[in-house]
């Protein structure tokens, strides 16, 4: 453990991924600043709290921080970071999750019949990610020393509930891909990931299989708990090698086999290669400034 406690920043953390992430990174020791909209019961209609997250990374070992942010508003991500370096002076990782998610997403029909909000996720989604990566990585460079998390999925490369969420995991998977050309660029030591995490037993995902067994059911052999991809970050966080990855789109399940890392109950999660037959793309090394 080192002498001073890591920074984490977990975007979009009152519940979800984002609160599993948050929760494994403080049982690593870290203080996670939480941010996210729900502050009381009944701002969401799924359960959770940024406070209630920040209690539980801190019963878990390390800080919680909780942080009332609306990723979709610019100045409200600048008074977060311009906090964090107040209160901590540097900031070592940071998992980029908030999106915006709606109930509709999966509901049958074309994106036409949809509503229109869920092109949302193109703006609390990938747009929201790049601010926040675009306010943390000066002071990583200038540390010599970081790690950018998006967290994504296998969406980005085969349909899954339509294009508003497709651009989205797509978008943030090339971000991070161009991000990292110009960490090498700088010549310092960060790195810019995303992760592809498995179907993530969150509320949201235990209440769609409830609903439809038939047709969701089958993921219950799949499933990960949302702490899962937080030990993985800290695992890279801590890899020696992180630059030689950095850029790369990481299956989330063939990283914890690598790191051996065991999801609860000692479940190794399969990857999207055995369960989807997909990859991330391949990015080419062609540079043009």
């Amino acid at each position: 453990m080192p002498a001073k406690p890591c920074i984490a920043i977990v975007t979009g953390a009152s519940r979800g991924a984002g609160r599993g992430i948050a929760i494994a990174l403080g049982a690593h020791g870290c203080t996670v600043y939480v941010t996210g909209r729900s502050e009381k019961s009944g701002d969401h209609a799924l359960p959770g709290t940024i406070y209630e997250t920040a209690e539980s990374v801190t019963a878990a070992g390390g800080k919680g921080v909780a942080v009332r942010c609306d990723h979709a508003d610019d100045d409200q991500v600048k008074a977060l970071f311009d906090r964090v370096m107040a209160e901590q002076g540097r900031i070592d990782i940071l998992v980029n999750n908030a999106a915006a998610v709606y109930d509709e997403l999966n509901m049958p029909g074309n994106f036409w019949e949809k509503p229109l909000k869920l092109g949302d996720m193109i703006d609390v989604g990938i747009r929201s990610s790049y601010v926040a990566s675009w306010y943390a990585a000066p002071v990583m460079v200038q540390q010599g020393r970081g790690l950018i998390i998006n967290t994504s999925a296998s969406g980005a490369v085969h349909y899954v509930y339509g294009p508003g969420y497709g651009a989205h995991k797509a978008g943030v998977d090339k971000m991070a891909f161009d991000m990292a050309v110009d960490f090498r660029e700088a010549k310092v030591d960060v790195a810019a990931l995303p992760i592809w995490m498995g179907a993530l037993a969150t509320d949201r995902l235990l209440a769609i299989i409830a609903a439809d067994p038939e047709k969701y059911g089958y993921l219950r052999d799949q499933i990960e708990t949302p702490e899962f991809t937080g030990h993985i970050i800290w695992a890279l966080y801590n890899d020696p090698n992180l630059g030689e990855l950095s850029g790369q789109t990481l299956i989330g399940a063939e990283m914890a086999v690598k790191y051996g890392i065991k999801d609860e109950g000692g479940r190794q999660p399969p990857s999207y290669r055995e369960t989807h037959k997909v990859a991330p793309h391949t990015n080419y090394p062609p540079i043009i400034r």
